[in-house]
């Protein structure tokens, strides 16, 4: 006899009967459920199915609870009282004495002058107060010169002068022998007061130098704490310190507080490389921990186009670290709206607390000081609403991961190998089942893409920025509708006749067993984030087995449902969790992230992905409910009335709301580009406004406000001028190829660069070496194009290897202190064997551009007028700017 948990048709197509004569008395519960099997046998039990409303109203419930929970451990940002070492309100005052002046470029006044003044007024004063301890305070104030290469942004080269960094050793009396480094950023980008990013991580880098100066007992080993002055110029001062300080020797690990995002809980989403005892030390130590692998993972494999110090004292250093930053509303990011208002007290409280408990904690361990005896292995880490951390070696990770795997294909293998044909039958099932679920996957991901294409040739793109929900109520709508259509088809015209409460437990399987497989997969692939799946696998599987019992013998009951639920909780709040810290990140990135990229494709595959993974343990109720008729019908009219929404641009995709801004972001130069012959002549000049917009929108929304900003005004990459002929600032030419320029009068700046070849010279082996002299403002772009057949051997950057961006042309980013000389360099090039005569005449192709971004020079009448007349939802960064192109 066949076992009681075996599929079998037992009615023609379609005639599936659900309602028992002899049960007519309880209307929830459906008789044999549908199953007559051997008329000779009577179903043991009638067991009960689910009400379409009830089904509905359990996993709304489910979803919105856990969703609450996940926002109300946001919002709790210091969880119990203050130890009272860190004071958050002195750290304050000096975030609002640091942003008062402003905007902090590099080589400004506001940077090297007004900035680092308060810094060292502070720490002087830490210093005479805590004199009489047990420590010393030594204060050296850096001003390195150096070069380097990055693959950052399509890889470029950097050559910063004279750039500041004020290092502070805090130590016993005694002296220390092994140093941990504690690093933030006191500059800017243009236009930015910075507050997040990142001065309040340099206001809690004084308050935590105050507390540690005035312990009572020593220290056991000494702390360096960097206010590095060029982080935003693409981590220059970081490089100078780590490469070239006397201190940095004796650096055996290092923190690292920044921000992409303006304020809220500060996540730690970097660490090592290898060193787990670190990973220990932060989840030991930290008051409020706030950590992910998942972030490390995500970061580190180049998906986020951003970086941090981080990477340097890595690369540079060779030493391990922690990188904590703010990734809370980062569409203020970079803008004028990071000010010190938005940042919460209790934001910078449990930021400090975090950093002192584990600076205490590392700077009395005694792994400090052999950090490479404890280098070896990676660490599974994470932590649960905010409230405890979870830390295990990775090895160990690998074994839980096996052995919940081994579990799940026992627990499979078990049914898969009943009496009879039954086991074959329910492998065949299983695998017939979980074709059907992967085709709907992509069934439903291509519909929803087609919406999105829709949305984008309709001219609605990123209608989400400033209205999230609307996404997830169209895009999450479309999805969640299309899938339950599917699998209701398969329902009742392919599994016509089969027990509905079987089908339940079959999709169970297979959603227990494609989340295995991506267990496995992701195991394999040595990735500590494995643990996600891992726990998506182990607790249902757990539940499952828990209340086999009470499935067998009532089926879908009320008191299954709520405990089927339950158990699914903690690894489902855990990964909402991380389904927030997705869109929190991505979702700002996409007004940042070039005129290429449609946001609305990134937008619609994140929500369809969110949603099948969310509902992967719900599909077991499609099988289990009477009807899906009214869920349809539901989440059609969601759909269709968002979609018409949407479509008669009633969401706009900014703000300009003080409380909430969404800004479109839109670069501005005022730029005069001069372009000399192979003789050194002037062939051509012109001087006109450069539009950059830097998302997808381009200026479809800005040209009705501003008329002459239009198609007709559109610049073409001319392919015979380095990068276009433009005055870039980063070699991001590949993320926004949509530009805009009108014709203005020419810039005169008061300190105009001075650009000159110094010598021309052959080698003996056939090259030609140049070197030139540069004077300008604190900021410029050197752009080199060798013409076709030429290449460039050698040069005075970086490790002297020249290194080219995605197009094949090089970029080089200069920026400078105060009383910077002349900036000279050199290049060896090879010259082209036959010069190609369709070409520029010669063998390179050198341009320079200088950029005003602060001062009297960063500003001209036609450019302010052109900046009072923009919409109060954009923000124009804007500054002056030349570029001059020679032939050699």
């Amino acid at each position: 006899m066949e076992s009681d948990t075996t599929i079998r048709r037992i009615k023609p197509l379609g005639s599936n009967i659900f309602l028992a004569p002899d049960n007519s008395a309880f209307p929830d519960r459906y008789g044999d459920n549908g199953y007559s099997g051997d008329p000779k046998r009577k179903p043991e039990v009638s067991l009960y199915l689910l009400r379409e409303g009830l089904a509905a109203s359990l996993v709304c419930v489910f979803i919105l609870v856990l969703w609450g929970l996940v926002h109300l451990s946001l919002q709790q940002l210091v969880i119990g009282r203050p130890s009272g070492e860190f004071n958050a309100i002195r750290a304050r005052r000096h975030l609002e004495q640091i942003t008062s002046v402003g905007p902090r470029p590099v080589g400004s006044p506001e940077n090297e002058v007004l900035t680092v003044g308060y810094l060292l007024e502070q720490i002087e004063k830490i210093r005479e107060e805590t004199a009489a301890g047990p420590h010393q305070l030594t204060v050296d104030v850096q001003r390195p010169t150096g070069t380097f290469s990055i693959d950052f942004l399509g890889g470029f080269t950097s050559f910063y002068d004279r750039v500041t960094n004020i290092a502070v050793r805090l130590e016993p009396k005694s002296g220390a022998q092994h140093l941990m480094l504690a690093n933030c950023h006191f500059d800017t980008v243009a236009n930015s007061p910075g507050a997040s990013d990142d001065a309040v991580s340099c206001a809690v880098m004084l308050e935590v130098l105050h507390s540690l100066a005035n312990l009572s007992t020593p220290l056991h080993h000494g702390v360096i704490f960097l206010f590095n002055g060029a982080e935003e110029n693409i981590l220059q001062a970081s490089h100078g310190f780590i490469t070239q300080h006397q201190w940095a020797k004796q650096v055996r690990a290092f923190i690292n507080l920044e921000a992409a995002g303006v304020g809220g809980k500060e996540v730690v989403f970097q660490t090592g490389p290898e060193n787990p005892w670190l990973v220990q030390a932060y989840v030991r130590a930290a008051k409020h921990p706030f950590a992910s692998v998942v972030g490390q993972e995500v970061f580190q494999s180049g998906i986020i186009p951003s970086d941090t110090d981080f990477r340097i004292y890595r690369d540079f250093g060779n030493i391990p670290g922690i990188d904590l930053a703010f990734i809370e509303n980062g569409f203020i990011y970079h803008t004028k709206y990071d000010t010190a208002d938005r940042i919460l007290t209790d934001s910078i409280q449990r930021a400090g607390d975090n950093i002192l408990a584990v600076l205490k904690y590392l700077v009395t361990s005694e792994k400090l000081a052999d950090a490479a005896e404890y280098r070896h292995g990676n660490m599974v880490f994470f932590d649960l609403l905010g409230v405890v951390a979870v830390a295990y070696p990775a090895r160990v990770g690998t074994i839980l991961n096996y052995m919940v795997a081994a579990a799940t294909f026992i627990y499979l293998a078990k049914k898969a190998s009943l009496p009879g044909n039954a086991g074959g039958r329910y492998v065949r099932d299983l695998a017939c089942a979980t074709g059907v679920t992967i085709l709907c996957w992509f069934v439903t991901l291509l519909s929803v893409l087609i919406v999105a294409l829709l949305i984008t040739l309709l001219g609605r793109s990123m209608f989400w920025y400033n209205h999230f929900y609307a996404c997830v109520c169209l895009y999450g709508a479309a999805t969640t509708g299309k899938m339950i259509f599917i699998h209701t088809l398969a329902k009742n015209l392919y599994y016509g006749g089969v027990r509905l409460v079987e089908l339940g437990d079959l999709y169970f399987d297979v959603s227990l067993l494609l989340w295995v497989c991506g267990l496995v997969w992701l195991t394999q692939q040595g990735l500590c984030s494995a643990y996600v799946p891992m726990l998506m696998v182990a607790f249902p599987l757990a539940t499952r087995l828990l209340l086999a019992r009470e499935f067998k013998h009532r089926g879908a009951s009320a008191k299954y449902c709520v405990l089927y639920l339950l158990g699914l909780a903690l690894p489902y709040v855990h990964f909402m969790f991380l389904i927030w810290v997705v869109f929190e990140i991505f979702t700002p990135i996409m007004g940042r992230s070039g005129t290429e990229l449609p946001p609305e494709v990134v937008l619609a595959s994140l929500v369809t992905l969110t949603t099948i993974f969310l509902s992967s343990y719900f599909l077991h109720f499609v099988y289990l409910v009477r009807s899906t008729k009214w869920i349809l019908s539901g989440l059609g009219s969601v759909f269709f009335v968002m979609f018409l929404l949407v479509s008669s641009g009633l969401f706009f995709p900014y703000s300009g709301r003080p409380d909430s801004p969404r800004p479109k972001r839109v670069f501005i130069q005022h730029t005069t580009r001069t372009f000399h012959n192979l003789q050194g002549q002037v062939e051509s000049q012109d001087s006109g406004l450069w539009i950059n917009s830097f998302d997808y929108t381009a200026i479809q929304h800005i040209t009705p406000h501003m008329p002459e900003i239009n198609d007709t005004v559109r610049t073409e990459c001319r392919q015979d001028r380095p990068f276009c002929g433009y005055p870039w600032f980063l070699p991001v030419k590949f993320l926004s190829k949509k530009n805009w320029y009108l014709p203005a009068s020419e810039v005169l700046p008061s300190s105009p660069l001075e650009f000159s070849l110094l010598s021309k010279e052959e080698t003996s082996w056939g090259t030609v070496k140049m070197k030139f002299s540069a004077k300008g403002p604190s900021h410029m772009s050197l752009y080199l194009m060798p013409h076709r057949g030429a290449s460039l051997s050698t040069w005075s950057f970086g490790d002297g290897t020249p290194q080219y961006d995605l197009s094949g042309e090089y970029f080089v980013f200069y920026s400078h202190g105060l009383d910077a000389p002349a900036w000279t360099f050199w290049f060896e090039i090879q010259p082209p064997r036959d010069p190609d005569p369709l070409g520029p005449e010669g063998m390179i192709s050198v341009a320079i551009s200088s950029h005003y971004f602060f001062g009297k020079d960063q500003r001209t009448a036609p450019l302010q007028e052109m900046l009072n007349r923009f919409p109060e939802w954009t923000f124009p960064s804007s500054w002056v700017s030349t570029y001059d192109m020679y032939r050699y």
